[in-house]
């Protein structure tokens, strides 16, 4: 479940400025419904040259909705060029932070706005971001490596998970991971962190059995070079139950045996999340 802020609930359930303006002088158009996330966003300026008004429509979750709504009156009385330097960051300070996996749509709604300002600035030749130029990297959702790039160095990014997360190149089949590590380290001069690997998902006959064999195969031996041994006893969720025979039953270092060779082999061969208690 994602922690979404009151700012982010409050433009969700009452966002503003739905729609589409009637004769717009901009025209922005980004994303792709087969994508999962599409924005379309309108203005018109006031004789001064100023956005006079401005509105969206958007398919996509409730984050794009609310990045959209913010966008808008962020933009709102504006000069172009003040517009213009609207950035994501901006849209998700105002709506008091986004999760990390969402901040792609603030980078969704940042694109809109500066495709339709170029759409303004060439007289309707164009609804496409200039950014929007070069290679396609992440063919599931027609991401660029100028996209990327620009995304690393707004937002001093250092990992494939964070350029999923503010760009979603590389979070449908995974084959371009490899491409934007270059990118990575291209842009920032030093290899791409690599994140921790979540913990492998076991299901509880998985795991009960993993058990049972780290302990006849890995720790029954260690126990039984000192005259001790140890049998499973019960699993629940994760913790661990076990019964100490030999030299290890009533021994005064059992406690110690329990978490430095029985609990500590078991985090690091089935689950770290595991907890070992004696029956």
């Amino acid at each position: 479940m994602w922690d979404y802020t009151e700012k982010v609930r409050e433009h969700y359930l009452n966002p503003r400025n739905v729609g589409e303006v009637q004769n717009p002088d901009g025209i922005g158009e980004v994303g792709n419904i087969t994508c999962g996330d599409a924005l379309k966003l309108t203005f018109k300026l006031d004789k001064d040259g100023r956005i006079q008004e401005i509105k969206f429509k958007t398919f996509g979750c409730g984050s794009a909705i609310a990045s959209a709504s913010v966008l808008t009156e962020l933009a709102r009385g504006k000069t172009v060029a003040e517009a213009a330097a609207i950035t994501n960051k901006e849209i998700a300070e105002a709506l008091g932070g986004l999760p990390r996996a969402k901040m792609h749509c603030s980078v969704m709604g940042q694109e809109a706005l500066e495709a339709a300002i170029e759409y303004y600035r060439t007289g309707g030749k164009t609804r496409a971001p200039k950014e929007k130029d070069g290679t396609i990297v992440c063919t599931c959702f027609s991401v660029t490596d100028l996209e990327i790039e620009r995304a690393i160095k707004e937002n001093n990014l250092t990992t494939v998970e964070d350029v999923t997360n503010y760009t979603k190149a590389g979070g449908g089949c995974g084959g371009c991971k490899p491409q934007i590590e270059e990118i990575i380290e291209r842009v920032n001069g030093e290899p791409a962190h690599t994140a921790p690997e979540a913990p492998p998902r076991l299901t509880t006959v998985q795991k009960i059995d993993k058990i049972r064999q780290v302990i006849e195969k890995e720790i029954k031996p260690t126990l039984v070079k000192d005259g001790g041994d140890c049998d499973l006893v019960e699993v629940e969720g994760n913790k661990v139950y076990i019964q100490f025979k030999g030299h290890c039953a009533g021994c005064a270092f059992s406690s110690m045996t329990l978490k430095s060779v029985v609990e500590k082999k078991l985090k690091e061969r089935v689950l770290p999340d595991l907890s070992v208690e004696e029956a």
